[in-house]
């Protein structure tokens, strides 16, 4: 499976049942938290996540085929209803953050009719660099690689390479054009004036995230 060469689940092997019930075991409890929260899901996700760095929130409800395939790194973030299938790796960077309803799928199915009715399937790695923004509703299929300093717009669909820099977006997701130096400053500026209008100290703030 993670090679990916087709297989299936239908023979239930052993070692992909016995992770389909950690799975469902880690959804269950999970997805039964209360909404505050947070300590309880964090510690799950460290639980069955093959990596997580520091600061990792997902939000439930949360959906995945294993966790134990998806790597996260420092701060990242998913919100509301986001559904990972990973039965191939889904690596992901720094300061990574998922609108609500972002769909990561590794998981793919043969085009030819014959060999899909076998229920024989493959799954395709996904990976996305640092400093990565994907709107609300976006869709990453298998095999996709997504660079760093990337923003994916809302809705979009993404089915080929991003390369980094850039914002992209649509269906199928196409590169709209590169993040300027200019419009880096602008933000920059706006976020000076944030902390000056607040009286927020920034490197005490920095300091909570």
């Amino acid at each position: 499976m993670l090679a990916g060469k087709l297989y299936t689940c239908i023979t239930e092997e052993k070692q992909l049942a016995d992770m389909r019930v950690r799975k469902n075991q880690f959804l269950d409890r999970f997805n039964d938290t209360a909404f505050e929260d947070f300590d309880t899901r964090r510690r799950l996700v460290e639980e069955i996540f093959e990596k997580t760095g520091r600061n990792c929130v997902v939000n439930k409800p949360f959906y995945c085929d294993y966790g134990c395939n998806i790597s996260v790194g420092d701060n990242f973030y998913a919100n509301y209803d986001c559904v990972i299938l990973d039965v191939n790796k889904v690596e992901i960077g720094d300061n990574v953050f998922l609108a609500p309803r972002v769909c990561i799928y590794t998981a793919g199915h043969p085009t030819d009719s014959e060999v899909r009715n076998m229920q024989l399937e493959y799954g395709y790695p996904v990976k996305i660099g640092d400093n990565v923004w994907i709107g609300g509703n976006a869709v990453i299929n298998p095999g996709v690689t997504i660079g760093s300093d990337v923003v994916i717009g809302s809705g979009s669909v993404v089915t080929h390479d991003v390369p980094s820099g850039v914002i992209a977006a649509g269906n199928p997701c196409k590169v709209i054009r590169s993040i300027t130096r200019e419009e880096r400053l602008e933000w920059q500026r706006r976020a000076k004036e944030f902390f000056e209008e607040t009286g927020i100290d920034k490197e005490e703030f920095l300091k909570l995230l």
